[in-house]
């Protein structure tokens, strides 16, 4: 098994390749940069790995960077620019493809644009294998399981600690920074809407006994669920302290001159809670939990695992959301070493 990581110098690259030189796995190392791919591979122990050149606006030298691998890790945000041109070379050469995005369009995207061309390739792409949207989506699955048919599903990301964002994250807020302050997109009667308001203004949070003021905001798993789920109304939300940050000014040269990202002391204190309040056509509700550790970490921990089980055990080809890639429960049981718990609760209303 071989599996490349584009974008492997960056921030959340490095973390995945050490992931997958913990689990031993046969790394391709690929890039824009020779010298800070060569500083990458010695940085997490792969100082023999292969490391490849290519630019996202050179298709040939892309497909020479992942010609023989058996899967690709795509790194390398901000994706809305620059992703299609990976997904699109993954599937030229016939090599499973995982991204670590959580741009919501971009996901949407991936989804319209690639679908038949990679079935008829036989490749599957699993966009937004991180730490949000695939536990996320595979926990909504179980819920719909639970209630079907379902009326509404309402997801709700808090995260605290960490130490903040990497600058690759920061990029990609920049660049879908009008998106994010619409409220992305919601998926209500058949089709996804953008701006849609927030049909819930606070949240009771686990743990808490007041409600918590919430914001609607473009998490990737509102593109996912419905592919999978019948559902009528789909929406992400987020706690509404975080539309005062979105004011401050970014600008390249502000990113350039922050740290590369959380330092590992920082990432140790980082928790994050998500919350999936589910209600069926009857009436009845459901609550999922996911919580843990480390975004950035866990990340990569999902990311190496989701492109080894395409290559391993593989899914139908095409593009696919999480629960339609892999078995719900059995990823999940496979988080909890990592940290990674989920609970289910039958619950009364819990949004306002």
């Amino acid at each position: 098994m071989k599996i490349a990581v584009y974008g492997a110098s960056g921030y959340q690259g490095k973390l995945v390749l050490a992931e997958l030189a913990r689990r031993g796995i046969e790394t391709v190392l690929a890039g824009r940069n020779s010298a800070r791919l060569q500083e990458a591979a010695a940085a997490v122990g792969l100082p023999d790995a292969q490391r490849r050149v290519a630019d996202t606006s050179n298709h040939e030298a892309l497909v020479s960077a992942l010609r023989g691998c058996d899967g690709v890790i795509n790194c390398a945000g901000p994706f809305t620019s620059s992703g299609e041109a990976v997904v699109r070379t993954a599937i030229a050469v016939g090599c499973h493809y995982v991204d670590t995005s959580g741009e919501q369009l971009y996901v949407k995207k991936i989804f319209d644009t690639f679908a038949t061309e990679a079935e008829n390739a036989g490749v599957t792409v699993v966009p937004a294998a991180n730490d949000g949207c695939v536990p996320v989506d595979l926990m909504a699955h179980i819920l719909a399981d639970r209630l079907d048919p379902v009326e509404e599903i309402i997801t709700t990301h808090v995260v605290l600690g960490g130490g903040g964002m990497s600058r690759g994250s920061l990029r990609s807020v920049v660049e879908t920074i009008d998106a994010i302050k619409a409220g992305g997109l919601t998926y209500h009667d058949g089709d996804w809407h953008p701006g849609m308001p927030a049909r819930h203004t606070a949240i009771t949070l686990p743990g808490q006994s007041e409600a918590t003021p919430v914001m609607a905001f473009p998490v990737p798993e509102v593109v996912t669920i419905p592919r999978h789920i019948r559902v009528r109304h789909v929406q992400g939300l987020t706690e509404a302290a975080l539309g005062d940050q979105l004011n401050t000014p970014l600008t390249p040269q502000i990113i350039e001159n922050l740290p590369e990202g959380p330092d590992e002391d920082s990432r140790r204190t980082q928790h994050f809670t998500y919350v999936l309040d589910a209600t069926g056509t009857d009436g009845r509700r459901a609550r999922g939990i996911v919580q843990g550790p480390d975004t950035y970490g866990t990340t990569a921990v999902i990311a190496v695992e989701s492109v080894r089980r395409l290559i391993a055990d593989p899914a139908k080809p095409g593009v696919l959301a999480p629960a339609q890639a892999y078995p719900p429960a059995t990823f999940l049981d496979f988080l909890i070493p990592h940290g990674i718990q989920r609970t289910i609760e039958d619950t009364a209303p819990t949004c306002q």
